[in-house]
């Protein structure tokens, strides 16, 4: 048997639960768990049930469909699976899979249990890294995708909001893409502190400074070339467009909840003819197709962590073993400041497995 922990959608109820281990289909890879990584952005947003205030999604006309009143169909409440990648080692393989033997270090997109079902194309051979840099894969994509779609370009200067694991990321793709400087805005000190060991030139908290008068004082009045939002704060919005140069770009990656009214797109926005951008590593065709698009923009994560630029022991921040995880998972939740990334230790992690940090 394998104990899962379920979220419940829209409730945040979290309870374990048993459920049979099946062995490897065809194409499928048994991993045994040694190492996982939750995504606090979407997992805390379903479980807060955010997605379904906003309706039932049309996946052909790519539309919410309005529901009047409660969206969720009778019959109880619905959950998830908590984590969102493991690494770890095979345990078995199923016919037709060639690329990996038994005993070999793997990771990959799963939800947790200490032993998973991974299809062999989503999976990866672990190289000898930080196991926290390759669990960094995911948020690694999506900032990828915000910094290509910022036009970020050598010499620019940058702001970004939000230094969650996306937005720290993208300080460190900025700063490797030639930016000359980037300023990282967010209230929690842990996560500035974060953001000036990952290499940003600046950081500036909310609550105790005008953010968009000072990106433009900072630039020397000019203002930032590119603002990237990662945040979901309306306000954090309303502080990049203020803070965005003349005609520059504000590129919206979070996966905000649904806001209320008090938007001011009428003023700085108005009168300096900003390019608001919306980005998302998955959704294709990419801003630059046909040369890229989600399997490209992953392909460069992986490049990248491989090379060692992906620096994980900078993101993963917290770790907890798997016994503990729904105690943990609910103080992350309650607690934004409490960790960057929870980074989850199961029974089969080894000693000495981690790999180098990179720097």
């Amino acid at each position: 048997m394998n104990r899962v922990l379920q979220v419940g959608e829209g409730t945040g109820r979290l309870e374990w639960k048993e459920i049979p281990r099946r062995d490897p289909g065809p194409r499928e890879v048994l991993v045994k768990v040694q190492y996982g990584a939750i995504k606090h952005g979407t997992e805390f947003s379903m479980a807060r049930g955010y997605p379904s205030r906003r309706g039932t999604w049309n996946e052909e006309l790519r539309i919410h469909e309005k529901v009047p009143g409660d969206i969720k169909e009778e019959g109880g409440e619905s959950f998830f699976l908590a984590g969102n990648m493991v690494a770890g080692r095979v345990a078995a393989i199923g016919s037709g899979v060639t690329d990996f033997s038994a005993g070999e270090r793997v990771f990959g997109f799963s939800s947790f249990a200490e032993h998973v079902l991974v299809p062999a194309d989503r999976l990866w051979h672990l190289p000898k890294i930080d196991w926290r840099s390759a669990l960094c894969l995911d948020p690694a994509r999506f900032a990828l995708a915000a910094l290509r779609d910022s036009q970020v370009r050598l010499g620019d200067r940058v702001a970004v909001f939000g230094m969650g694991a996306i937005g720290l990321l993208c300080i460190r793709m900025a700063l490797l893409s030639g930016a000359a400087q980037v300023v990282a805005v967010d209230p929690l000190k842990e996560r500035l502190a974060a953001a000036l060991r990952l290499g940003a030139t600046g950081v500036l908290d909310p609550g105790s400074s005008d953010v968009g008068r000072e990106l433009k004082l900072c630039t020397g009045g000019m203002g930032a070339d590119a603002v990237i939002e990662m945040s979901g704060s309306r306000q954090a919005l309303q502080e990049a467009l203020r803070g965005v140069a003349f005609g520059g770009r504000v590129v919206c990656g979070a996966f905000p909840p649904p806001w209320g009214g008090g938007l001011d797109l009428g003023a700085e926005a108005h009168m300096n003819c900003p390019q608001i951008l919306f980005s998302r590593a998955t959704s294709d065709p990419n801003r630059e197709h046909p040369r890229w698009r989600a399997e490209r923009i992953e392909a460069e994560c992986l490049h990248l962590t491989g090379r060692g630029l992906i620096p994980g022991h900078h993101i993963i921040d917290r770790l907890v073993p798997y016994a503990e995880l729904k105690e943990e998972y609910r103080m992350c939740m309650e607690n934004p400041a409490r960790a960057i990334k929870l980074g989850v230790v199961f029974p089969a992690a080894e000693s000495g497995t981690e790999g180098e940090q990179d720097e």
